[in-house]
């Protein structure tokens, strides 16, 4: 598998579910603003809405960071909408929640499992620019953590913005960055 990162997000299209209403969704929306797109292998599972309750939990922090995020699984608008309906922990979802039935959204992400027809559990963190700067896959039974993924956005957003430094393991917002150099080579 060849890494994704740094390349721009490919061409889709796709309906969703938001705000109580059905819309359209496509590459265009990713740029401009940071973005989170979030696969899940399915509607009516287990672990699945835990992440995604996660998510919608911390859903005012992202967005006090400008990012969208965009939940996608296999499954379509309208299964994303009856899942709402019907589960208190989906029901608090402000955010997008795209169907990708034909599953080329997971195809072109790398994460569709072609025999089951469902996607893997990845998050790709997308710059302004449409560019997938962080990616993270998880087997089926293991759930994300929502401020991971903050710490790890935050971390994203500051390297854009001050070209030289990079953030060490653990970095928290406020905490010191290194800027790689010749006289750090050996003394970390």
């Amino acid at each position: 598998m060849s890494s994704l990162i740094n390349t721009e997000v490919q061409p889709f299209t796709a309906d969703a579910f938001h705000a109580g209403k059905f819309v359209k969704v496509s590459d265009a929306d990713l740029k401009g603003k940071w973005s989170v797109v979030f696969f899940y292998p399915a509607d009516f599972t287990f672990v699945c809405p835990t992440e995604l309750g996660d998510l919608a939990d911390n859903y005012a922090e992202f967005k006090k960071l400008g990012v969208e995020i965009y939940a996608v699984s296999t499954d379509t608008h309208f299964t994303h909408k009856a899942w709402h309906d019907s589960s208190e922990t989906i029901g608090k979802i402000q955010y997008v929640m795209v169907g990708d039935p034909t599953g080329r959204i997971s195809r072109n992400f790398g994460v569709l499992i072609e025999e089951a027809g469902l996607a893997d559990r990845g998050t790709f963190v997308i710059d302004p620019e449409g560019k997938i700067q962080i990616i993270e896959i998880n087997a089926g039974g293991i759930g994300r953590d929502a401020s991971e993924l903050l710490r790890k956005v935050k971390a994203a957003q500051y390297v854009a913005t001050h070209p030289g430094e990079v953030c060490p393991a653990k970095w928290k917002e406020g905490d010191a960055t290194l800027a790689p150099s010749l006289d750090l080579v050996g003394k970390i």
